[in-house]
């Protein structure tokens, strides 16, 4: 689904459905709206004023020497001008703090749904393109609807006026003045596929460079120790140039657009300079209509270029729409069904019935599992990368929907309940931790805030913790920046281990949780580990075998399927794939052991 909204099509037209979807985002500011036409059409009326204030300054004051009323019309010149100043500060303001409050909103609702989004969606879709929708996208269809809009009403109201009063004043010099338009129509509307395309290309591609950089950035050390940094480079500037390409090319269409309006507009003003001069000489038009219609003819091409300049903003934000909206709708794979039931506080039985999975179509990661796991028993699952065991928590924790088959907790299919009630109750450790930018206390009771000081010393002085965060100046309340990169991977495993701990998980499932801790913490964590998941039933995937040799019962996977089930002593016995790896690991061990023994001696 995530390809499908990426590969957005580069001939679509301005879509109406988007654009009344997008306008609903302003009902919740009606007021606002309001006030903001009314501001607009103070200053256009009073723009509109100004040219026939200058006719009548000039034909009934200044040709008769009128004085009096030559200041008296002066005066109310000045205060239309003042008056259009302060309308036009109290708009921007006013449009301004509207835009920011739907910017708010539209990201809140887009984070939102991003965040109710299944695993599966991620899998697919790079992150760099999902910052670009969260503000570039965002910023573009704020454009339209905190300015776009009004100022649509009001360039519309104001071209309406200027036309009229030119009609009413004089009628021929009018109509050649109109002559110009279908010439900026021709512009305004033959450009418009071009435009747009331009447009969308500049945004995918400043997308590509948003996934490029947060991939690379995201990868620097392994750049850096397979001294990659040249080819990165290189690989960036395909990108890069790729952006700097579409934005030329978008710069060249509206290089030449908008000179093209500007020779149109002055042509148009040669016209009544052309036309109203040689009817001036003949008597037939008045100096001051004469001023007051090269006026008028200024601002008739304003709100034409205005709307020309809307044109383009609507088609940004369509581009953006696309995506935005592509987000929005796109369904959560994973969703609680209308009847789901809370999972109450549960003991920890598991059963898999004949769970088969697959991530893509028929291409089964694991096939006909049956497995029962009675409540505080802990289950080692192992066997060679690829087998299926990170799968089979993946659906244990509905990250992802069995396929085939059902998987119970405590008598409840894990479709029929609440994702929240089930997670809840689950604590989960990854090989690669993941730390929150905040402190070390916040990181600690991300799963439950509401653990008491005791209930967090007491889990971490058990795991060791408390001891190296006592030596930072600033102890629990220590800032372990982004990622957790203040603390070292050992530290942030330990800080990952705490942290489910604390929640009081009644199911405790550690993916390779101690593969990046020296040997002397994990045995610590081992001997805490006895007494905390002491009645809590747990799931431990490890290639490290002599971590699992006293799990209740150690389940074997290859190919997806469960190929061996036992103690640790009778999976020796049986002589299978256990005894083979474990053989190997051992070998391997006490060839360690004899090196270390040789160098100290």
């Amino acid at each position: 689904m995530a390809h499908e909204m990426e590969q957005e099509r580069h001939t679509a037209p301005l879509n109406r459905g988007l654009l009344l979807r997008l306008l609903k985002y302003l009902s919740p500011h009606k007021g606002r709206v309001a006030i903001a036409i009314l501001l607009m059409l103070g200053v256009s009326v009073t723009t509109i004023t100004i040219p026939y204030l200058a006719k009548l300054l000039i034909d009934d004051h200044i040709t008769v020497g009128n004085t009096e009323g030559l200041n008296r019309i002066a005066l109310v010149m000045v205060l239309l001008f003042l008056s259009a100043w302060v309308f036009s500060y109290l708009r921007g303001y006013v449009m301004a703090s509207m835009g920011q409050g739907i910017i708010y909103t539209m990201r809140q609702e887009l984070y939102g749904h991003l965040q109710k989004l299944s695993l599966r969606y991620y899998d697919s879709i790079q992150v760099g393109r999902l910052i670009t929708r969260l503000t570039s996208d965002i910023d573009a269809l704020n454009e339209l609807l905190s300015g776009g809009v009004i100022n649509f009403i009001s360039d519309s109201v104001t071209l309406v006026g200027i036309a009229a009063i030119m009609l009413a004043m004089n009628p021929r010099l009018a109509a050649l003045t109109f002559i110009t338009i279908p010439f900026l129509g021709y512009m305004m509307t033959g450009f418009r596929m071009k435009i747009f395309l331009a447009q969308r290309q500049v945004r995918e591609k400043v997308a590509a460079v948003n996934a490029s950089l947060q991939e690379n950035i995201s990868g620097v050390r392994v750049t850096q120790a397979f001294t990659r940094e040249k080819e990165n480079l290189h690989r960036f500037s395909e990108v890069n140039r790729a952006s700097y390409n579409a934005a030329i090319h978008s710069i060249g269409i509206f290089s030449y657009f908008w000179p093209t309006i500007d020779f149109i507009s002055a042509v148009g003003t040669v016209i009544v300079l052309w036309f109203g001069g040689r009817w001036l000489l003949q008597e037939q038009l008045t100096v001051g209509e004469m001023v007051a219609f090269l006026g008028y003819t200024g601002q008739f091409f304003g709100p034409l270029r205005n709307l020309g300049q809307l044109f383009r903003i609507i088609q940004t934000a369509m581009a953006g729409a696309e995506r935005v909206f592509g987000i929005l709708d796109t369904v959560p794979e994973i969703q609680d069904r209308p009847d789901a039931k809370e999972l109450p506080p549960i003991q920890g039985h598991v059963k898999f019935e004949n769970v088969t999975f697959a991530y893509e179509g028929e291409d089964y990661v694991l096939r006909e599992i049956n497995l029962e796991v009675e409540p505080g028993q802990t289950i080692a699952l192992v066997g060679h990368t690829g087998a299926g065991k990170t799968s089979m928590i993946n659906i244990l924790c509905r990250f992802y929907d069995v396929t085939g088959g059902r998987i119970l907790m405590d008598g409840y299919d894990l479709r029929e309940v609440t994702q929240k009630s089930l997670r809840s109750q689950i604590g989960l450790v990854l090989q690669e931790p993941f730390l929150f930018s905040g402190t070390i206390r916040e990181n600690l009771l991300y799963g439950n805030p509401r653990a008491t000081e005791e209930d967090m010393l007491k889990v971490t002085k058990a795991l060791g913790l408390h001891g190296f965060i006592q030596e930072f100046p600033d102890g629990y309340d220590t800032q372990v920046q982004e990622r957790g990169s203040r603390l070292s991977l050992g530290q942030r495993q330990l800080v990952s281990f705490a942290r489910a701990i604390i929640n009081d998980p009644r199911i405790l499932i550690l993916d390779e949780a101690t593969a990046n801790i020296d040997t002397q913490t994990e045995q610590i964590i081992q001997k805490a580990l006895e007494h905390m998941l002491a009645g809590r039933t747990s799931f431990v995937i490890a290639h490290r075998l002599t971590t699992i040799q006293r799990a209740d019962r150690i389940i074997v996977i290859d190919s997806g399927r469960i190929v061996e089930s036992g103690t640790h002593e009778e999976l020796l016995a049986q002589n299978g794939i256990y005894r083979r790896l474990y053989m190997v690991q051992f070998r391997h061990m006490s060839q360690e052991t004899v090196l270390a023994d040789e160098s100290v001696s």
